[in-house]
């Protein structure tokens, strides 16, 4: 296992990605941030954090549960866990920033952008992630990354939180423990 981020490497760009996005935006009176769950919530909630940091128009955060507007729904996912999705505003006109923790393959942000839609058809949609790693199978790109990252087919990138932080690690895919005293997934 190797860490890509430690938390102060994440706390640092997440502050630079909260000053790109007001830059870009002119301040963030129409912006929406949009966690994509589970990964992106805490992401999400570490950006929103920044960002109201800079502004003094606080952006919305809301979520979305992905499960039922993926392509492999009906054959990889005997039972599915379907979580709730929580939009805080009208998405009508608004400027949403999709956030996730890792880019890969890009079904994750597609499903998200069909989820967006049903909620109304932003001005604008962006997305904002912590690490873009090779292996992308559909033409999606991020607007905002902290890192760039290729890694080995029988390795994968996991977003982990613990009491000090937000940390990215790069493990072999058939790894099934975590060393002792490294950062745990969300969930373990």
């Amino acid at each position: 296992m190797r860490t890509l981020l430690d938390p102060g490497s994440v706390a640092r760009g997440l502050r630079r990605m909260a000053g790109e996005i007001v830059e870009r935006h002119a301040g963030a009176p129409d912006l929406v941030l949009v966690a994509i769950r589970r990964g992106g919530i805490s992401v999400a909630n570490a950006l929103k954090h920044w960002l109201n940091e800079l502004e003094q128009h606080p952006a919305p955060l809301g979520s979305l549960d992905i499960t039922l507007y993926r392509d492999d729904a009906g054959t990889s996912l005997p039972n599915p866990r379907i979580g709730p999705s929580v939009i805080p505003c009208s998405l009508e006109g608004r400027h949403v920033i999709l956030v996730d923790d890792v880019l890969y393959t890009g079904r994750t942000v597609r499903a998200a952008i069909d989820a967006v839609m049903d909620y109304g058809r932003p001005r604008l949609i962006e997305l904002a992630v912590l690490v873009d790693r090779n292996g992308r199978e559909l033409p999606i790109q991020a607007s905002y990354s902290l890192k760039t990252e290729t890694v080995e087919n029988d390795e994968r990138i996991d977003v982990v939180e613990n009491s000090t932080g937000i940390f990215a690690v790069v493990q072999a895919k058939s790894s099934p423990t975590i060393p002792p005293g490294a950062p745990r997934p969300e969930g373990s």
